[in-house]
């Protein structure tokens, strides 16, 4: 069609739509840049056809930058263009508030919004727990005159399915009958959840009973939901034997080797410390399916490394390699749980190199464990490694994590990074800790660094004592080399209202010839000038 200049934006918005299905959002963008007709390339249908092959196939922000760049080119987006890019909203992170932002750009171009924008409006507020502004959008789209259709109804009663709300779900349900709907399968479905997180489990019995009769429990899914609200609430007998009726029903799955399933009930031994029977069901799926997904690898993992089979742990990380699934944040947690269990910490830190080295952040329980383990070991660089990793993370970090880490760097003499970290979070570290600091580093750190360390300490608002200034005084008279550095401390004293004490100035005087006796003189002379103004400024107060 190129070759013959055949080519129009209809039959480019075919081929973008071919390439949505086909899950090739990279060649529909080579085709969309290679366009050089400007009216072609601005054509609502073609730009409308490439921002969904990129919504569709999991690239919101890249549709989004899309959009802003069409745009700037000459594009007019129209409602079918706000409709695309609002279903790239329900599952992605802040999703309700960047729906926001398109809705009021939409409203601004003098948009008006129609029943498809209000249904995924509502689909975004039931994924982002929104149930009051799903409430206010399904009134406002029935007072604009727009009939609210199974779809509609579907996404209220999703989001009323987050909270259990089974009240207002019934009246949902009762509206739409009323409306002249027939509940459909998944009306019916989605109100068996709500029934389960409300925990009506004879409802939800009554329910399920209704969906097999009217044949739409041929898939294991509301068998599933019932099953795993049983097991959460702690009804393992029923939910094994809700599992057992799916076996001898020899109920679908639509994937089967996911084993949705066998996890649930995989999960809820675990919880409930039935190990063996959590163990025996994971073998039992690894007889039957030769297929994973990540989700069903991780359940299986966690019954392994609960149970303590460090053999079968190693055969399910060795099976996720050969399949090439990519570990997740759960996947590396669960991980280091077990080697901290297994009391194998340093492959527990090599895990967690190896987690965030896949861009996961590490939260802060998981971190604070292992680097108290790692301590104790005496395994002192790896435990402030792990504390750098949380420190540069987006996670929450408590305050004590400070001075525990830098108890296991003193213990381990790394005293140039306990300098760093009291540099950091001297105000939030105990005085007896920073004192133990102080007193370690002023004994063996880095004689270069000792005033930096006093002047840090200082300016945290800790008080500095004699004894500590006894002491960096003594390591400069040992090393009579770096006299300027002592020079430069009882310079700096006076002006933070510092002088030595007796024992320390005849100390200095005793060894005054390798520094310069004038020099010494001088600056001796000020601190008992500065040491008289401050008995003097005491007196007065008394």
């Amino acid at each position: 069609m190129q070759q013959n200049g055949k080519i129009n934006a209809s039959s480019y918005s075919s081929y973008m739509k071919f390439m949505r299905k086909n899950l090739n959002p990279v060649k529909a963008m080579e085709i969309y840049n290679g366009i050089k007709d400007e009216s072609a390339k601005n054509n609502v249908f073609i730009c409308n056809s490439v921002l969904s092959c990129l919504v569709r196939n999991g690239k919101f922000d890249s549709s989004i930058k899309m959009f802003h760049q069409m745009k700037q080119d000459g594009l007019m987006p129209d409602v079918v263009t706000y409709s695309t890019l609002l279903a790239g909203c329900i599952k992605v992170k802040h999703g309700y508030s960047k729906a926001l932002e398109l809705v009021r750009e939409l409203q601004h171009s003098g948009l008006h919004m129609d029943s498809v924008i209000y249904g995924t409006l509502l689909a975004i507020c039931a994924s982002h727990t929104k149930l009051e502004e799903a409430e206010s959008y399904f009134k406002q789209m029935k007072d604009e005159g727009h009939s609210p259709n199974v779809f509609h109804y579907s996404s209220l009663l999703n989001a009323y399915s987050i909270s259990g709300n089974y009240r207002k779900a019934d009246e949902l349900v009762q509206d739409m009958k009323s409306a002249g709907l027939v509940p459909n399968k998944v009306i019916l479905t989605t109100l068996l959840k709500v029934y389960v997180r409300g925990g009506l489990f004879e409802k939800s019995r009554e329910l399920l009973a209704e969906l097999e009769t009217l044949g739409y429990a041929d898939e294991e899914m509301p068998y599933c939901l019932l099953m795993d609200g049983l097991a959460k609430a702690g009804h393992i007998d029923e939910a094994k034997s809700l599992f057992q009726e799916i076996k001898e029903k020899s109920i679908r799955s639509v994937h089967p080797a996911d084993g949705y399933a066998h996890s649930i009930m995989i999960s809820a031994f675990c919880r409930g410390g039935l190990l063996e029977e959590a163990k025996q069901l994971a073998r039992d799926f690894e007889a039957t399916y030769d297929r994973y997904d990540l989700v069903m690898l991780n359940t299986m993992l966690c019954a392994y490394c609960r149970a303590g089979e460090m053999e079968s742990v190693m055969q399910m990380l060795r099976k996720m390699d050969e399949l090439a699934i990519c570990p997740d944040y759960n996947t590396f947690s669960i991980l280091i749980k077990f080697f901290c269990k297994e009391r194998l910490y340093l492959l527990a830190y090599q895990t967690m190199e190896d987690m965030v080295g896949k861009g996961h952040q590490p939260e802060e329980e998981l971190c604070s464990t292992l680097i108290f383990h790692l301590g104790k070991i005496k395994a002192h660089s790896e435990a402030f490694s792990v504390y750098n990793m949380l420190r540069h993370s987006k996670r929450t970090m408590c305050k004590a994590l400070h001075e525990k880490i830098l108890h296991i760097l003193i213990a381990g003499g790394l005293l140039k990074d306990a300098y760093v970290v009291v540099k950091d979070n001297a105000g939030l570290i105990s005085k007896p800790a920073v004192k133990k600091f102080a007193t370690a580093f002023l004994k063996s750190g880095n004689i270069n660094l000792i005033n930096d360390v006093i002047k840090a300490i200082h300016g945290s608002g800790h008080k500095v004592d004699q004894e500590l200034f006894q002491m960096a005084i003594s390591r400069y008279i040992d090393q009579p080399e770096k006299k300027e550095l002592l020079l430069q401390l009882l310079q700096w004293m006076p002006g933070q209202g510092y002088v030595v004490d007796s024992s320390t100035r005849n100390l200095i005087l005793q060894n005054s010839q390798l520094f310069g006796r004038q020099l010494i003189a001088e600056i001796l002379s000020k601190q008992q000038m500065v040491s008289k103004a401050l008995r003097s400024c005491r007196e007065t107060t008394n």
